[in-house]
């Protein structure tokens, strides 16, 4: 644990779980990211972050023991995505990943709708993680051929986890699609809630634009998250939703009203206790 203050008595960012290096952790780290490639760490590392806080509810809730350890293991995987890419983002500003995370506000956020959305029942919470990690498994792999060694280094490690993240939710999936006509019915009104957020994930941007090259183009992404998602689906007997796509401007700042509080909950103990250690 480490606690510094300056002479202003600013102490936020300065709070440590522990004391890792991420420079010893990924190789191609230490580098200072361009500011694009700052921006774009941020949106991956938002959306890693934010899915990890809302998946962190479950723990001690999970419908049985095994699956919260799972979940739990999940929701790490995640946090440690959010650190890496944070840590990498904040290289441009100067900010550390506490920085980033504990202090900013809502608008600065540029994670996606989708992992914003309440956890809801159980079947909300594994067809929200299944559409997300199919849509991760591609963005790691694409990401293997960046030319930006830190996200590459990143990919590496994460692409093998979150691989585990959608096998592990397409198994619910199987599970809850077979199960009572309960399991089924929610699991099918679990995808109808959270569809409309899908397109968001692969719309490109003004910014992906500019990254050509270093980053893949989020719509060239989709061919392969809807293999994966027609491959389950057509094993569990399940249509793929068409439905019309929400506005989403996550990446844009704008995000919907349930962020607030999961922002609120996540940020209250550091901006309460400012450098706060133990």
């Amino acid at each position: 644990m480490s606690q510094d203050l300056d002479t202003h008595g600013d102490v936020h960012g300065d709070v440590t779980v522990d004391e890792l290096r991420l420079s010893d952790e990924l190789l191609g780290t230490g580098e200072t990211a361009s500011a694009d490639v700052a921006e774009y760490a941020m949106w991956l590392g938002d959306d890693a972050l934010i899915l990890s806080q809302q998946l962190a509810w479950w723990i001690s809730r999970a419908p049985e023991l095994e699956e919260d350890l799972a979940l739990s293991n999940v929701t790490l995987d995640l946090l440690g995505h959010a650190r890496a890419l944070l840590h990498y983002a904040g290289t441009a500003s100067g900010r550390s990943e506490d920085d980033l995370a504990y202090w900013r506000d809502e608008p600065e956020f540029r994670n996606c709708w989708l992992v914003e959305q309440p956890n809801g029942n159980f079947a909300d919470t594994m067809a929200r993680l299944f559409i997300f990690s199919a849509y991760q498994v591609q963005l790691h792999r694409a990401l293997l051929s960046s030319t930006d060694a830190t996200l590459q280094a990143i990919a590496g490690k994460a692409e093998r986890e979150v691989s585990y993240h959608l096998d592990h939710a397409a198994q619910w999936v199987l599970r809850l699609a077979g199960g009572t006509e309960l399991s089924r019915e929610r699991l099918i009104a679990a995808f109808d809630r959270a569809w409309p957020f899908v397109e968001e994930l692969f719309t490109n941007q003004p910014l992906t634009d500019r990254l050509d090259g270093v980053v893949p183009q989020p719509s060239s992404l989709r061919a392969g998250f809807e293999h994966a998602v027609a491959t389950v689906f057509a094993e569990a007997e399940l249509s793929v939703p068409q439905l019309p796509s929400a506005r989403c401007r996550g990446r844009l700042g704008e995000h919907s009203t349930r962020m607030g509080y999961i922002l609120a909950e996540m940020q209250w103990l550091a901006r309460r206790h400012p450098g706060a250690s133990w």
